[in-house]
Protein backbone atom coordinates (compact mmCIF):
# COMPACT_ATOMS: atom_id res chain seq x y z
CA UNK A 1 0.00 0.00 0.00
CA UNK A 2 1.40 3.32 -1.01
CA UNK A 3 0.14 6.72 0.67
CA UNK A 4 1.32 9.59 -1.20
CA UNK A 5 0.96 13.10 0.33
CA UNK A 6 0.17 16.25 -1.06
CA UNK A 7 3.03 18.91 -0.98
CA UNK A 8 2.49 21.49 1.38
CA UNK A 9 2.61 24.22 -1.08
CA UNK A 10 1.27 23.61 -4.74
CA UNK A 11 3.57 22.59 -7.23
CA UNK A 12 4.36 23.15 -11.07
CA UNK A 13 1.50 21.14 -13.20
CA UNK A 14 0.36 18.91 -9.72
CA UNK A 15 -2.66 18.28 -10.68
CA UNK A 16 -1.64 16.83 -14.76
CA UNK A 17 0.82 14.62 -12.47
CA UNK A 18 -1.19 13.82 -9.88
CA UNK A 19 -4.10 12.87 -12.78
CA UNK A 20 -1.43 10.61 -14.12
CA UNK A 21 -0.53 8.73 -10.94
CA UNK A 22 -4.15 8.12 -10.82
CA UNK A 23 -4.19 7.01 -14.23
CA UNK A 24 -1.51 4.59 -13.57
CA UNK A 25 -3.03 3.03 -10.15
CA UNK A 26 -2.72 5.70 -7.49
CA UNK A 27 -5.33 4.66 -4.82
CA UNK A 28 -4.41 6.84 -1.69
CA UNK A 29 -3.75 10.52 -1.88
CA UNK A 30 -3.86 12.28 1.16
CA UNK A 31 -4.62 16.20 0.57
CA UNK A 32 -2.88 17.88 3.20
CA UNK A 33 -2.63 21.56 2.21
CA UNK A 34 -2.56 23.38 5.65
CA UNK A 35 -2.37 26.80 4.32
CA UNK A 36 -5.20 26.46 1.62
CA UNK A 37 -8.79 27.39 3.25
CA UNK A 38 -11.77 25.56 2.45
CA UNK A 39 -12.90 26.94 -0.85
CA UNK A 40 -9.46 26.70 -2.21
CA UNK A 41 -9.94 22.97 -0.95
CA UNK A 42 -13.04 22.80 -3.46
CA UNK A 43 -11.45 24.73 -6.35
CA UNK A 44 -8.44 21.99 -6.16
CA UNK A 45 -10.61 18.92 -6.35
CA UNK A 46 -12.81 20.84 -8.78
CA UNK A 47 -9.53 20.66 -10.85
CA UNK A 48 -9.44 16.81 -10.44
CA UNK A 49 -11.53 14.45 -12.78
CA UNK A 50 -14.41 13.65 -10.32
CA UNK A 51 -13.56 9.80 -10.94
CA UNK A 52 -10.35 10.12 -9.22
CA UNK A 53 -11.97 11.87 -5.88
CA UNK A 54 -12.51 8.12 -4.39
CA UNK A 55 -8.58 7.93 -3.79
CA UNK A 56 -8.32 11.25 -1.79
CA UNK A 57 -8.30 11.39 1.65
CA UNK A 58 -8.61 15.16 2.83
CA UNK A 59 -6.57 16.14 6.18
CA UNK A 60 -8.82 19.46 6.82
CA UNK A 61 -12.52 20.62 6.25
CA UNK A 62 -13.64 17.00 7.09
CA UNK A 63 -17.13 18.23 5.51
CA UNK A 64 -15.86 17.93 2.23
CA UNK A 65 -16.82 14.24 2.18
CA UNK A 66 -20.44 16.11 1.65
CA UNK A 67 -19.62 17.69 -1.38
CA UNK A 68 -17.16 15.20 -2.82
CA UNK A 69 -17.17 11.46 -3.19
CA UNK A 70 -14.00 11.39 -1.55
CA UNK A 71 -12.13 8.22 -0.43
CA UNK A 72 -12.42 9.03 3.41
CA UNK A 73 -11.14 11.63 5.95
CA UNK A 74 -7.29 11.76 8.11
CA UNK A 75 -7.12 12.94 11.58
CA UNK A 76 -3.73 14.77 12.42
CA UNK A 77 -2.34 14.38 15.62
CA UNK A 78 -3.96 17.51 17.28
CA UNK A 79 -7.37 17.32 15.68
CA UNK A 80 -7.87 13.45 16.91
CA UNK A 81 -6.46 14.47 20.24
CA UNK A 82 -8.84 17.46 19.79
CA UNK A 83 -12.17 15.32 19.18
CA UNK A 84 -11.16 12.06 21.05
CA UNK A 85 -11.46 14.45 23.97
CA UNK A 86 -14.84 15.44 23.86
CA UNK A 87 -15.76 11.53 24.00
CA UNK A 88 -15.45 8.92 26.43
CA UNK A 89 -11.89 7.36 27.18
CA UNK A 90 -12.45 4.09 26.05
CA UNK A 91 -14.52 4.64 22.70
CA UNK A 92 -14.16 1.71 20.03
CA UNK A 93 -14.58 2.72 15.96
CA UNK A 94 -18.01 2.22 15.98
CA UNK A 95 -18.39 5.00 18.40
CA UNK A 96 -16.26 6.61 17.62
CA UNK A 97 -17.80 7.03 13.81
CA UNK A 98 -20.79 7.47 15.60
CA UNK A 99 -19.94 10.47 17.38
CA UNK A 100 -17.66 11.88 14.87
CA UNK A 101 -20.53 11.88 11.89
CA UNK A 102 -22.74 14.07 14.36
CA UNK A 103 -19.94 16.66 14.79
CA UNK A 104 -19.93 16.64 10.73
CA UNK A 105 -23.18 16.69 10.36
CA UNK A 106 -23.57 13.67 8.51
CA UNK A 107 -25.01 10.05 8.58
CA UNK A 108 -22.95 7.38 10.35
CA UNK A 109 -23.27 5.35 7.10
CA UNK A 110 -21.55 7.69 5.35
CA UNK A 111 -18.38 7.98 7.37
CA UNK A 112 -18.69 3.84 7.83
CA UNK A 113 -18.28 4.05 4.34
CA UNK A 114 -14.87 5.88 4.32
CA UNK A 115 -11.49 5.45 5.13
CA UNK A 116 -10.44 7.28 8.76
CA UNK A 117 -6.82 7.20 9.03
CA UNK A 118 -4.99 9.25 11.61
CA UNK A 119 -0.81 9.93 11.86
CA UNK A 120 1.27 8.93 15.40
CA UNK A 121 4.52 9.71 16.24
CA UNK A 122 5.11 7.28 19.52
CA UNK A 123 4.44 4.04 18.68
CA UNK A 124 3.00 3.39 22.32
CA UNK A 125 0.42 6.01 21.93
CA UNK A 126 -0.61 3.96 18.37
CA UNK A 127 -0.36 0.94 20.04
CA UNK A 128 -2.70 1.95 22.91
CA UNK A 129 -5.55 3.96 20.85
CA UNK A 130 -9.06 2.29 21.54
CA UNK A 131 -9.85 3.72 18.22
CA UNK A 132 -8.73 1.02 15.07
CA UNK A 133 -8.91 3.37 12.17
CA UNK A 134 -8.24 1.71 8.73
CA UNK A 135 -4.65 2.53 9.13
CA UNK A 136 -2.04 4.56 10.90
CA UNK A 137 0.65 7.11 9.39
CA UNK A 138 3.57 6.38 12.06
CA UNK A 139 6.73 9.22 11.61
CA UNK A 140 9.31 9.49 11.37
CA UNK A 141 10.32 6.49 10.56
CA UNK A 142 13.84 7.21 8.54
CA UNK A 143 15.32 10.76 8.70
CA UNK A 144 13.10 13.12 6.59
CA UNK A 145 13.79 14.38 3.05
CA UNK A 146 11.35 16.76 2.75
CA UNK A 147 11.26 18.25 6.60
CA UNK A 148 14.79 19.65 8.10
CA UNK A 149 15.91 18.35 11.19
CA UNK A 150 12.87 15.66 11.25
CA UNK A 151 15.38 12.53 12.58
CA UNK A 152 14.31 8.95 11.81
CA UNK A 153 13.29 6.92 14.92
CA UNK A 154 13.36 3.38 13.52
CA UNK A 155 10.49 2.55 14.88
CA UNK A 156 9.74 -1.27 15.09
CA UNK A 157 6.05 -2.27 15.17
CA UNK A 158 6.05 -5.66 14.36
CA UNK A 159 4.51 -6.60 17.64
CA UNK A 160 1.32 -3.70 16.74
CA UNK A 161 -1.74 -5.74 15.28
CA UNK A 162 -3.12 -2.47 13.39
CA UNK A 163 -2.25 -1.48 10.15
CA UNK A 164 0.64 0.67 10.32
CA UNK A 165 2.05 2.85 7.11
CA UNK A 166 5.41 4.37 7.69
CA UNK A 167 6.56 8.14 6.86
CA UNK A 168 9.53 10.02 7.17
CA UNK A 169 12.63 9.70 4.51
CA UNK A 170 11.45 6.44 2.62
CA UNK A 171 13.51 5.44 -0.24
CA UNK A 172 13.72 2.78 -2.91
CA UNK A 173 17.60 2.20 -0.58
CA UNK A 174 16.24 1.89 2.65
CA UNK A 175 12.67 -0.36 1.54
CA UNK A 176 14.85 -3.62 2.84
CA UNK A 177 15.18 -1.95 6.42
CA UNK A 178 11.46 -0.60 6.27
CA UNK A 179 10.07 -3.82 6.06
CA UNK A 180 12.00 -5.53 8.20
CA UNK A 181 10.85 -2.98 10.97
CA UNK A 182 7.29 -4.19 10.10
Amino acid sequence: MIVLIAPEHNVTNEIDILQQLFQNGLQYFHLRKPHMNYEQHCNYLNQIDSKYHNCIVTHRFHKLLKQFNLKGIHFQEAKRHQVLSTMPSSINRKQFITQYAKLLNVTSNLLETKTISSSFHEPEELENCSVIFNYHLLSPVFSSISKKGYSGRGFNVNHINKKIIGMGGVTANNLTAFDKLG
